[in-house]
């Protein structure tokens, strides 16, 4: 029985994929590496140092890690006053604690990009719990931040569900447990999350919450 539904919000309830994506690509730009933007997007939901040794050579210059990090973030802040929660996300939110759920979010993002994002999502009054990059010793696919929403929500892994929109979601569920649902809001296809193996695949949080006494989180 379902008494915890754990949300990613990159990608699944605010619409920051792409942006990402964009600042990633000129962040890396910047100091003089050459990534291929359809590369730097499917990374896209990994902690940031799996992202750099999935786009960047090993042999690179390390120590300008964090300088590439601090630059993607500098260019990233300029959109916080601009990002829009998709379609249904708050609503969907609501519905669930109406349901009498635990809402928890399982963020990587740092304290104050996580304001950004709440504010975006304007749903402050439905969310139980939420995680930040200080939380977890590994990024996804690792399970880190996926187990510390488990203990946020005071769930063991087969009481919980959660709402994703990358492979690297379903994989770091996996490890974690717990099932996966999947949205296509970050530019994932379906087959891929099926493939991966996402129990259940929805357009966005509008069409899960159209459907939501049919999904699995009703089951």
């Amino acid at each position: 029985m379902t008494e915890a539904v754990i949300f990613d919000v990159d990608g699944t309830l605010v619409d920051t994929n792409y942006l990402h994506a964009v600042t990633w690509w000129e962040a890396f730009r910047q100091y003089g590496h050459g990534v291929d933007m359809a590369a730097v997007h499917r990374a896209i939901g990994m902690g940031s140092d799996k992202l750099l040794d999935q786009l960047l050579p090993d042999d690179r210059d390390r120590d300008e890690d964090d300088a590439i990090r601090a630059a993607h973030k500098t260019l990233y802040r300029l959109f916080w006053k601009r990002l829009r929660a998709f379609d249904g996300a708050a609503d969907l939110l609501r519905a669930c604690a109406a349901l009498g759920l635990k809402v928890v979010l399982a963020s990587s993002a740092e304290g104050d990009e996580m304001e950004a994002l709440r504010a975006a999502l304007d749903a402050d009054d439905a969310i139980t719990a939420a995680t930040s990059s200080a939380d977890a010793e590994e990024s996804k696919p690792a399970p880190d931040i996926v187990q510390v929403a488990l203990e946020r929500a005071g769930v063991p892994a087969d009481r919980a569900i959660f709402v994703g929109d990358t492979v690297w979601d379903v994989r770091a569920c996996q490890k974690a447990g717990l099932p996966c649902i999947a949205v296509l809001t970050g530019g994932i296809g379906a087959d891929e999350v099926r493939e991966a193996g996402a129990v259940a695949v929805y357009d966005g949080p509008a069409h899960l919450l159209a459907e939501l006494d049919r999904s699995p989180i009703a089951e």
